[in-house]
């Protein structure tokens, strides 16, 4: 029945992106309406494991959002909402996953009904405080078109808009009142800290009390070469078919020699278990006739990522591990130096004894009870 029910969705959220619906496209044959809205909707479940009862209510969504560029796009998620008989506004988590891989059986909302999906655990630890979540798919999970995997402002986009959609789901019972927090790590962290800089200009509207974000690739250039090589080596080739995806002038494929477009076409096929692996501490050079990361048009696009640019204009807790091996813990602290220099209120935290994946698990909960605090209106002074 989900299958159905993804498919379902996936057919009309490819008919709205070719103006093919009654009454819902543009003349230029986008989607019509505003970032946010809702275009499909249907019941789902949410496990963190196999048959796990939750106590909530989920529904599949998909929504319009924004690509990176700026275009209208549609975008896939979840709404998960505890039955807890409470009444009135309760908090809202817009809650970015990290990295999950580039085929669309990856995404958050396909694996969810059936607890498959990684960080559900974590995101149980919201709906477990009363706390309604909306998780995004990212542009090109679970609807048509490529993953814009890495992509700085589109996943900041849908990040946002996932949570302006699940204020304008009707089912869900939420209110525009509701405070509203974002919150993510790796790709999520990157996702989450995009959302914090563009919320004031982008969706000022939503009552955003704090953003919990770590282990942030907060400069792509940089974590690309901490990776050349090593065990994130797939994560590096990833990010280029993620920004080839959004930027197709880039043309990826000319910098590939047979063995990368080998790679890419398996990665666009699998998630990130088997994506990592197979990329395993392979160098740039083994995949490519060129280095693309070393031409001005793609150094170009992967700044236009860099985070750092704008203070966000509420609270920040900013995570990193110490011993991170996927993203340098000096990016973690720059981005740190560059939100306080700008003005932020940053609460800043080194994990001493933080890899990368360790990270997410061990500051889930601090992380959450700073938030909680946040939703509870106690100031946040931070520690620029």
């Amino acid at each position: 029945m989900h299958l159905r029910t993804r498919a379902l969705t996936a057919l009309a959220a490819l008919a709205v992106s070719f103006g093919l619906t009654n009454g819902t496209a543009s003349a230029t044959g986008q989607p019509a309406g505003s970032p946010g809205d809702i275009v499909t909707s249907a019941p789902t479940s949410f496990h963190p494991l196999p048959g796990q009862p939750t106590g909530t209510k989920a529904w599949h969504i998909t929504y319009r959002s924004t690509t990176a560029r700026g275009a209208p796009n549609v975008v896939s998620g979840t709404v998960i909402v505890p039955q807890d008989g409470r009444k009135g506004p309760r908090p809202l988590v817009t809650y970015a996953v990290g990295t999950v891989g580039l085929a669309d059986q990856c995404a958050p909302s396909a694996g969810f009904p059936r607890g498959t999906t990684l960080e559900a655990n974590l995101i149980q630890q919201l709906t477990l405080r009363g706390w309604a979540v909306a998780v995004t798919d990212y542009e090109g999970l679970g609807t048509p078109g490529e993953h814009t995997y890495a992509v700085g402002r589109a996943e900041g986009h849908a990040v946002l808009d996932a949570a302006r959609a699940a204020q304008r789901l009707p089912a869900a019972g939420l209110s525009t009142k509701s405070p509203v927090g974002i919150m993510g790590y790796s790709q999520g962290g990157q996702a989450t800290s995009w959302a914090a800089e563009l919320h004031d200009s982008y969706a000022p509207e939503l009552d955003v009390r704090g953003t919990a974000t770590g282990g942030v690739p907060a400069d792509l250039l940089k974590t690309a070469e901490y990776n050349n090589g090593g065990i994130g080596a797939g994560l590096v080739l990833m990010a280029a078919a993620g920004q080839n995806a959004a930027y197709p002038e880039l043309g990826l494929d000319r910098y590939l020699n047979a063995k990368g477009r080998s790679y890419v076409d398996f990665m666009k096929k699998h998630c990130v278990a088997v994506d990592a692996v197979a990329g395993l501490f392979k160098r740039i050079s083994d995949v490519t006739v060129t280095n693309p990361l070393q031409e001005a048009d793609w150094q170009r696009a992967l700044r236009a990522s860099d985070l750092g640019t704008h203070a966000p204009d509420h609270p920040v807790y900013l995570y990193h591990g110490v011993i991170d091996e996927l993203i340098p813990y000096g990016v973690g602290k720059q981005l740190r130096a560059d939100w306080c220099a700008k003005g932020a209120t940053v609460q800043w935290k080194s994990l001493p004894l933080g890899e990368h994946v360790l990270g997410v698990i061990t500051e889930s909960i601090p992380a959450a009870n700073w938030l909680a605090d946040r939703f509870a209106g106690k100031p946040a002074g931070g520690n620029c």
